[in-house]
């Protein structure tokens, strides 16, 4: 594999050595899904004047969890409310756990971005975005609306943002879901319609 990931800065480990841990961490379809995520997040983080490479890195770890979740949440100091909801929105929070421990990277906005993956929230920085529109827009998803928020997302990374957002809460209410409270504030101000 093409070292098409990032400058060896955030983690003492090589960049050979985070692509290994992270292969065999996962199944060929989630790597395979990490690497179109860290090539989508190097073309957004380009059209929006970013870091290339922490976009690239961040995205390329967003996944990097293990099986642990209940046990990590119970023992590493998370907020315990976690408990009441499920892997999707623990993949992320507490993926960041893991990133630490495995991959060795201590960078916070690295850790912030994987988190906020999952939910999205009130503020933002532009590497959250990036990766939380990477993993959305990647060119392997295919869902209705994914051509129209990728339209729209290369064009402006916010109302990307906004659209995801939007798209998650239709499909959670459609179906009756829970929806996560960082979410659903999150909706609120990147979602609703400026006056």
């Amino acid at each position: 594999m093409a070292k098409l990931f990032f400058k060896e800065t955030y983690s003492p480990l090589s960049s050979d050595e985070i692509i290994a841990k992270e292969k065999a961490n996962m199944d060929n379809k989630r790597f395979k899904h990490c690497v179109r995520v860290s090539e989508t997040s190097r073309k957004l983080a380009k059209l929006n004047n970013y870091d290339e490479d922490k976009a690239a890195l961040a995205g390329f770890v967003h996944d990097y969890a293990k099986q642990e979740y209940r046990k990590v949440i119970k023992t590493q100091g998370f907020d315990q409310d976690l408990l009441n909801w499920n892997r999707s929105i623990w993949h992320g929070i507490v993926g960041t756990y893991f990133i630490k421990r495995d991959l060795k990277i201590t960078d916070k906005e690295i850790l912030t971005a994987v988190d906020r993956h999952t939910t999205g929230d009130v503020k933002m920085t532009t590497l959250d975005k990036i990766v939380f529109m990477a993993d959305f827009i990647e060119p392997g998803r295919d869902f209705p609306g994914v051509d129209e928020a990728r339209k729209i997302t290369f064009a402006n990374l916010d109302d990307g943002v906004g659209f995801q957002l939007a798209h998650t809460l239709s499909y959670l209410i459609k179906d009756r879901n829970k929806i996560y409270p960082r979410t659903f504030k999150a909706y609120n101000v990147w979602s609703t319609k400026k006056k």
